[in-house]
Parts: structure tokens; sequence; C-alpha cells
């Protein structure tokens, strides 16, 4: 038979509101009586109702994080950063993973209600008009991370700059046939441009500046990549083709970490020493970046989580909701995968 908080009262002799303000650490209640209604509770090992409890608080102690495909590599770095600030606090973290338009439109709008989250941060997906209605009608804090709008505080990188990064370093090291390899510009979870898209928008411009010419031979996407993918498999077959060219590159700058580990497979199966015969730039800095030694641009991925959730936790003690734009700090970490373009450069075995 279940415990009621009637059960309680009952044998402690005393009334429910009494058990009640106990449970809700009440200072209107004794220490005698408070210390009898807990021994109660221990000897019947009654369990409160703490969802109704926070309710009837007006709270959930629940922070509702929608994030895409969340078990990618960069997706699951931020969601560490974003745990480990909550962990040890009152709230639990409910992480949905958005993997298709459908799952994408069902929770932006039934997520941000009051009696399921106090909070709700939003992961690479900028929100459309109907989500921001959604979002904006629930009167709880939102923080979009890696995404952006007017009427949210939003915390991103520039991606472009990112992009730039990666090639400026390519071309400091004397490379001037430089490829990128990325994608997908497809997107289904309403991006105002996709990652690849402006960090493609970076190494065209650094080509630019650097009055490099922009080669169309030298630019690997895949149109078939869906938002997330960040396929290995995709990136290796990009590059084992444009390997194949009379005139290929001696460095590729990639959308990802993922992308990159896919240039290196390729690089493997063509007999290609990185950074000998290939220079190759990540971007992200994933945890198993630093494995391969590989060059990548960082945008803090565990701190920008880290800096979600903390900013979270100040609005949820009374902080200014005013929307801002934050930008993310990114760094270029060099590592083994990058180095001056080897001269002869030696051909590849087909």
């Amino acid at each position: 038979m279940t415990i009621t908080i009637r059960d309680v009262a009952k044998k402690a002799g005393v009334g429910v509101a009494t058990v009640s303000r106990v449970i809700n650490e009440s200072k209107l209640v004794s220490d005698a009586t408070r210390e009898m209604v807990k021994r109660t509770i221990a000897d019947l090992n009654y369990l409160p109702n703490h969802t109704a409890r926070r309710l009837s608080l007006g709270r959930t102690n629940a922070i509702g994080v929608l994030i895409p495909y969340f078990t990618r590599p960069s997706a699951v770095e931020r969601l560490r950063g974003i745990s480990d600030v909550f962990e040890g606090t009152t709230y639990n973290l409910v992480v949905y993973s958005v993997e298709s338009l459908p799952r994408r439109q069902k929770y932006f709008h039934e997520v941000p209600r009051a009696d399921r989250v106090d909070g709700v941060i939003v992961v690479s997906m900028s929100p459309s008009t109907d989500d921001v209605r959604a979002l904006t009608h629930s009167n709880l804090p939102v923080i979009l991370l890696d995404a952006e709008h007017p009427s949210f505080i939003s915390m991103l990188e520039d991606g472009a700059h990112g992009g730039a990064l990666a090639t400026q370093h390519l071309i400091g090291l004397g490379h001037r046939r430089i490829a990128f390899i990325g994608g997908p510009f497809v997107d289904p979870f309403n991006f105002a441009r996709t990652p690849s898209t402006k960090r493609l928008e970076g190494y065209k411009q650094a080509l630019t500046d650097a009055g490099l010419p922009v080669t169309e031979a030298l630019l690997g996407i895949d149109p078939n990549e869906m938002i997330g993918a960040h396929s290995i498999t995709a990136a290796r077959e990009l590059t084992v083709r444009m390997m194949q060219q009379a005139e290929r590159p001696t460095g590729i700058v990639t959308a990802s970490d993922t992308h990159a580990f896919g240039v290196m497979q390729a690089a493997r199966e063509l007999g290609l020493r990185i950074p000998d015969d290939l220079s190759v730039v990540g971007y992200d800095n994933v945890e198993a970046a630093s494995y391969v030694e590989l060059t990548t641009v960082s945008q803090s991925l565990y701190d920008s989580g880290k800096c979600s959730a903390e900013r979270m936790l100040r609005l949820l003690q009374g902080g200014d909701r005013t929307p801002t734009f934050e930008r993310l700090p990114l760094d270029l970490l060099q590592r083994k995968t990058t180095a001056m373009p080897a001269k002869p450069h030696q051909e590849v075995m087909t």
C-alpha cells in the first residue's frame, strides 16, 4: 500500500499542513515537531511527491536542452560543459535530441512550458518565427548557444573568422593551392547559415585577401550530406577524388574535425604522409583531435556549454534577460598535421 501524507500526519498526531511545512522546510514549525515528523516519515518510508511540491512552488527544477544530433562529438563537448555546471545544483538536465524536422517542431513547441522546465537552452538551431512565438509565450529564460535571434541572449562563434584563421595558417606556412572540404549547405533545422557555409566564406575571403584564386576544383562539398552528419566517409571520398587531380592541393581546410579525420583516412589509403605530403586543418577541437595531434580551430566547445549554463543559472536567479549577442572565442591550435609544403611534390599512386 502506498503511504500518503495523510498517513504520516495521522501517525505523528499533527495536521497535513504541518507535515507539508516540514517537507518544504518551512520555519513555521518547532524543532521538536519537525524532528518527530521526520522520524515518522522515515519509519513509514514515505516518499514525498517532489514533482507536485516543485509545481506548487512555481518551478520544476528542470532545464531543457534542445540539441541536434547530440551524439556528434561537438554536441557531446557542449553538453559536458552544460552538465558540469548543473552538477551539484537542484536542477536536473533534460536533453531533447533533434534528429528530424518533425521532432524539431515538436520540441520547440512542447518543451518551453512552465510545468515542464524552468529554462531552455537551444543549441545550434536558430528559431523560426513560430518558434520565437512559442518560446516567448512561455515567459521562461531562453539562451541560444551556437545560434542567434534578436529576441534572445545569443552566444556563438564567428565561423567566417574561424575559416579565415585556418586558411591564413596554411598560407603563412607557404601553401598556395589550398582546398576546402565540408558540408552541408542543406539545412532542415533552420540555421541562418550552416557552420560549413560560414567557414567556407572565411576560407574564400582569406584566399582573396592573399591574392590567391578560389578554385572550384578545390571545393569539396557533399551535396547529399545533411546537417549534423559531418561524415568521415564523405570527406574521405571527396579527398580521394581531389588528390587524384593533376594539380592537387598541398593543404586542406575542413569544416569540422570529423571531416579532417576523413581527410587523414584518405591520405593513409593514398600513401600520403601528413604533414609532409599534405597539411590538414580541422575545426572544433573535439577530444579526439588532440589524440591524433590535429591542427584545428578551437571554439572551446566545453567552455561554450559551460558559459551558457552559467548564464542560465544567473537568469534563474533573477538576472537580466535583455537580449544580447555574445561572440565566443576562437583560437588556432597548431599541432602536427600542418607544415610547410614539400618541394618537389610527389605523385600519388592510384
